[in-house]
């Protein structure tokens, strides 16, 4: 701490160049603060509230429906406590822009998703109104509805029997997710599959459905209650595949790419640009002070401390571009979630990422200062006075 103030002066000799390099490297870090959320984002799927639940799907497809008459069969397996199901349906409210996260639900749904708190008056207001629909208190914030408002959703896939492709839904209630929710729940809007089922062109009441979800007796017999289920249709045209439901939304996030993989790719590229460049200006920033180092040794500065003195340099250069940089991401993502409207649900810049983040800073630093240090370090007095 004692050499700060030569740190400091060194650091800034070069203003201008200094302060481009800042820049980029403010970038960067804003960039990995964003793209961080955006994988935490999509990794959130699983919660605490949901390690009773599994879902079958489809073995060959998430989109591929199953057969209805598999719910009495899969409750009479050991261990199961209770088989729902649902029905994807992903309608646009007024603007194609504005897309609902919207699913078509047994009876018994939420009575499975407990995490779903809807007050007893508006739970039984869903149950008795066939075009009864239930929302998210984000989603419904997001959109202005209240209980009682006539909402008309726009199906991109399921035209009614009439042939119109907009659907009429009575608001009877607004959900708060339970605390340890899964990210994004209270972005969703529930109906009737009873209504998705009379109303739907493409489907027959009550044979098919898109989805089953399945409470379990208990969280240990996951294993074995989900080859009991894949048993039952093992061979058929319809055979399915039970996993654990955060599993399961991890897949279904899939269907877009590996969004861990594509985010490593672009950091890495980010990165390895960011090395090269801020390498180059260590260098350049070493050599040009060759003289001035010289005389820092003549007057009793020893080899290590002028070679600690260039490492700080540039574990504090990255250190102000990196920390403004993921501040800067901190206020921005509230930002962006916001203004989507509650498309995006981005969970604000956490502790690890943070600890990630200046582990990275301190790596860079140390490895863009390592030559221009060692360099410095081994400099010959006489032949950098003499300018060889």
């Amino acid at each position: 701490m004692k050499y700060l103030h030569l740190i400091w002066a060194a650091l800034f000799r070069r203003k201008a160049r200094t302060f481009f390099t800042l820049v980029s490297i403010l970038a960067a870090f804003l960039l990995f603060g964003m793209l961080d959320a955006t994988r935490a984002a999509f990794s959130s799927g699983g919660s605490v509230v949901g390690v009773d639940r599994l879902i079958t799907t489809s073995r060959y497809s998430i989109i591929q429906s199953l057969p209805a008459s598999l719910a009495t069969r899969m409750q009479a397996v050991p261990g199961v406590k209770t088989v729902g199901y649902a029905n994807w349906f992903g309608g646009i409210y007024q603007d194609p822009k504005n897309f609902v996260l919207s699913f078509a639900v047994s009876d018994n749904y939420l009575d499975i998703y407990h995490e779903i708190v809807l007050p007893p008056e508006q739970r039984k207001a869903f149950e008795s109104t066939r075009t009864g629909a239930i929302v998210g208190e984000a989603l419904a914030k997001r959109f202005g509805w209240k209980v009682g408002d006539k909402i008309p959703l726009q199906s991109t896939i399921f035209p009614q029997r009439n042939g119109d492709k907009t659907w009429p839904f009575d608001l009877v209630g607004i959900y708060t997710p339970a605390k340890g929710a899964a990210n994004g729940t209270d972005q969703q809007f529930f109906f009737h599959h009873k209504y998705f089922e009379d109303a739907n062109a493409f489907q027959s009441v009550g044979t098919t459905v898109g989805w089953y979800a399945v409470q379990l007796t208990s969280a240990d017999k996951a294993d074995a209650v989900a080859k009991a289920i894949d048993a039952l249709s093992a061979n058929s045209d319809h055979e399915t595949k039970t996993q654990t439901e955060q599993a399961f939304n991890a897949s279904f996030a899939k269907q877009l790419g590996d969004i861990g993989l594509i985010v490593s790719a672009i950091m890495g590229a980010v990165f390895f640009t960011l090395i090269l460049l801020t390498g180059n200006t260590m260098a350049q920033a070493v050599r040009e002070r060759t003289n001035e180092l010289a005389v820092l040794k003549t007057i009793g500065f020893s080899s290590g401390s002028v070679l600690g003195m260039v490492l700080a340099e540039g574990m504090l250069l990255l250190l102000l571009g990196g920390v403004i940089g993921l501040g800067l991401a901190g206020v921005i993502v509230p930002i962006v979630a916001k203004g989507s409207g509650g498309m995006l649900n981005l969970p604000p810049i956490g502790v690890q990422t943070w600890v990630l983040g200046l582990v990275l800073m301190l790596a860079i630093g140390a490895l863009v200062g390592a030559l221009p240090a060692i360099r410095a370090m081994r400099l010959n007095i006489v032949d950098a006075l003499a300018g060889r």
